[in-house]
């Protein structure tokens, strides 16, 4: 047993599957209170049936909210459990690696992550963590990297609390160094979006000293987290200064590891949209911004994360066929970022309920475990 409440791992894990406490009730048929008092421990769940219908909208076992011994879930990344124990590891030895070799493994790292290679990610980064502490004073700038990269794919598989810690680690690593800092502080607040802290991630991100063309992405970071928290004019001002910043890069830049560029902008658009609760707007701008050519230059795992995205704006319009297109086209594009991802099981689920299923959508539900 865990000894952890049950309204706290309903939380949790509803904030895992990026569902507000409104969407959970809906699809439970039950109040916003309802959740609320749930996962605050007001109301007690003592009725198994009721257990069981929340571990089924949230896709996990029942045991799982109890905090009893059960199989882990369906599609749950291998090697997660061994970045863990890297992570915990807080003293580093003599250097594994020297300074260009570790350059060299974390530049081949960080392109299994840009093509959504995630489980060759995972397997690559409990090494270059213990690399990066041997040589965290001699490459601060290396250390950085091997820490946000991991930050990125454990938030992008559902673990963003050991994100968070991996995007804090970053940022202890640089602080002196503004330009390394602010990219350390965007890994931040992507990781505490991702726990449903936007306005924390909101005070950290739009805090942060501009420094350059880095800043670029926190800005983006920032818009974001003022969405989630209902500021739509403070995200649009936010997304406006990082377009007037992208529209300064030189041309045909936006396909570099971090994917900021003029198009990634409007693509933020899109997604702030969404996190607005806007669904016709992020559809209309959705629809607009796949006619660019400058589209296709992006990283394969930044086209296939937005789509999932996506795929949430057309289901918040009712749109299941628009909803599965664009899921289908993800799954396409880059197959872990579908399989893996619990953000893309939730919205896979939503639109397998239509009967019958948009074309595609069948398949990846059984291919995800979600039928029965």
């Amino acid at each position: 047993m865990t000894g952890e409440p049950i309204g706290r791992q309903v939380a949790r894990w509803r904030v895992r599957r990026r569902l507000t406490q409104q969407m959970l009730a809906d699809r439970l048929g039950k109040s916003k209170s309802w959740v609320d008092k749930v996962e605050r421990g007001v109301r007690r769940l003592d009725r198994y049936s009721v257990i069981q219908e929340i571990a089924d909208v949230l896709r996990v076992e029942p045991s799982v909210l109890l905090g009893t011994p059960g199989p882990p879930p369906t599609g749950a990344p291998v090697g997660v459990d061994a970045v863990r124990a890297a992570l915990a590891t807080y003293h580093g030895g003599p250097p594994t690696l020297s300074p260009a070799e570790l350059r060299r493994q974390v530049t081949y790292a960080w392109l299994t992550y840009q093509h959504a290679h995630y489980a060759q990610t995972l397997r690559l980064l409990p090494g270059l963590l213990d690399a990066a502490r041997g040589l965290h004073r001699a490459a601060p700038e290396l250390c950085g990297q091997v820490y946000r990269l991991a930050s990125s794919v454990l938030v992008k598989l559902g673990e963003a609390d050991l994100g968070w810690l991996a995007a804090d680690r970053a940022m202890a690593g640089v602080a002196d160094d503004p330009a390394l800092s602010v990219r350390a502080v965007a890994s931040v607040g992507e990781a505490l979006r991702a726990l449903g802290r936007n306005r924390l991630a909101l005070t950290v991100t739009a805090s942060a000293e501009p420094a350059g063309d880095s800043h670029g992405p926190l800005l983006i970071q920032a818009a974001l987290a003022a969405a989630g928290c209902g500021e739509v004019g403070r995200s649009d001002e936010l997304l406006d200064r990082a377009a007037e910043m992208a529209g300064r890069r030189p041309s045909g830049d936006e396909a570099q590891r971090c994917g900021f560029g003029p198009v990634a902008v409007e693509l933020a658009r899109v997604v702030a949209a969404v996190e607005s609760g806007d669904a016709g707007k992020a559809v209309y701008r959705h629809e607009r911004v796949l006619r660019r050519e400058a589209w296709r230059r992006l990283p394969t795992e930044f086209r296939a994360a937005y789509l999932l995205d996506a795929a949430r704006a057309y289901l918040g319009m009712g749109n299941l066929r628009g909803a599965g297109r664009a899921l289908v086209e993800a799954d396409g594009i880059a197959p872990a970022e579908v399989r893996l991802r619990p953000v893309a099981r939730t919205v896979a689920a939503e639109i397998a309920r239509a009967h019958p299923a948009p074309p595609g959508v069948a398949r990846l539900a059984t291919l995800l475990g979600l039928t029965r």
